[in-house]
């Protein structure tokens, strides 16, 4: 879900004992409901953070995506693959880049938990646009394919394409405040000012927005799939937290390097857009007239991120999240708080130290 997982995700795994499942039973299901599939069917797993895990489906020279409800008791609102499917399946008729969807299953009886089935997409996942083996050309090209992904999600017609009531279409911003902060003050390991700081500020700050479109929730470089060949951007993916809301801390979202991994960077060497060029070409490509806000909408981003982490390092508290990687994620949460307030506060000095 967070950009922080994608050092685990390395390709297919063998299923992992506990997300294996009745082959045969799928297999027959597919037959049924997968228009043009026959055959005997290998499964793999996708190695990596999938909260709602992932595999591919191989028969002959076919291949398809496969993503469930992990198993074992969850909470009603989360890992809703149905909500996935729905935007997925809604966005079939735009110009977004999305994988095909072929079926959605709710009985439980077929494989132990609701699923869906979506096309296999041959493709670049770029784990690493800010550095990586890339010429300064195509690292530019990577960086402005994403920004016209997301715009063009933003710019799509919720309403004409039956997304209407996928969410609710105010307040989404101060909705995430109050679930963030709760989250935090849930998993709160040790004092941090900054933290407090954001929870008293931001609450009272919101922009004044008109806008609503629908929204990934996670969108960043290594949620969208790259065409082999060319520096364009085939499909998004990872859609568990798409809903309506703000398009601006959608987009914000995904600027959040310029003001962390990549503070500090000489980004003409490296090929990547300074971020008033970036922040330009999105206006450019949703008609606007420019961002008012800007440093809000950042430190609204790094505020959820400080959150995210917090509850990683809970987690490696309770050992629940023993690896080295959600180790280090933990530890990041007091930096990214501080980030996110030095965004309003311009006196903070970020030392790296």
């Amino acid at each position: 879900m967070t950009d922080f997982q994608a050092f685990e995700n390395t390709g297919t795994i063998p299923v992992q004992k506990r997300h294996q499942f009745d082959v045969g039973a799928l297999r027959n299901y597919m037959r049924e409901n997968v228009k043009g599939f026959s055959g005997e069917l290998v499964v793999e797993e996708f190695a990596g953070g999938q909260s709602n895990p992932t595999y591919l489906l191989t028969t002959g020279g076919e291949q398809y995506v496969l993503r469930r409800k992990p198993p074992g008791n969850l909470l009603k609102s989360a890992h809703a693959v149905d909500r996935e499917y729905r935007v997925l399946t809604a966005l079939q008729s735009t110009d977004v880049p999305t994988a095909k969807t072929y079926s959605l299953c709710t009985d439980d009886s077929v494989i132990g938990t609701w699923f869906y089935i979506m096309e296999y997409l041959d493709g670049r996942v770029i784990w690493d646009s800010t550095a990586g083996p890339y010429a300064k050309e195509e690292r530019h090209d990577i960086w402005d394919a994403a920004n016209d992904a997301i715009a063009r999600l933003h710019n799509v017609d919720f309403e004409a394409v039956g997304l209407s009531d996928f969410g609710k279409h105010s307040d989404y911003i101060a909705r995430q405040i109050s679930r963030w902060s709760g989250q935090y003050e849930y998993t709160k390991t040790e004092s941090n000012p900054y933290m407090d700081n954001l929870i008293e500020y931001l609450p009272k700050n919101i922009p004044i927005e008109d806008s609503c479109s629908i929204v990934h929730g996670d969108p960043q470089i290594a949620n969208m799939m790259m065409h082999k060949q060319r520096n364009e951007v085939i499909g998004i993916l990872d859609w568990e937290l798409s809903t309506l809301g703000s398009p601006l801390s959608d987009f914000a979202y995904l600027c959040r390097p310029y003001r962390d991994a990549l503070r500090g960077a000489e980004l003409a060497s490296l090929g990547i857009p300074s971020e008033e060029e970036y922040v330009e070409a999105y206006c450019r490509r949703t008609s606007r007239d420019g961002i008012d806000n800007w440093d809000y909408y950042l430190a609204f981003n790094m505020f959820k991120m400080a959150a995210i982490l917090q509850g990683i390092a809970k987690r490696v508290l309770d050992g629940t999240a023993a690896s080295d990687h959600a180790r280090a994620a933990g530890a990041g949460a007091p930096m990214m708080a501080r980030l996110a307030w030095a965004q309003i506060d311009k006196s903070v000095v970020i030392d790296d130290e």
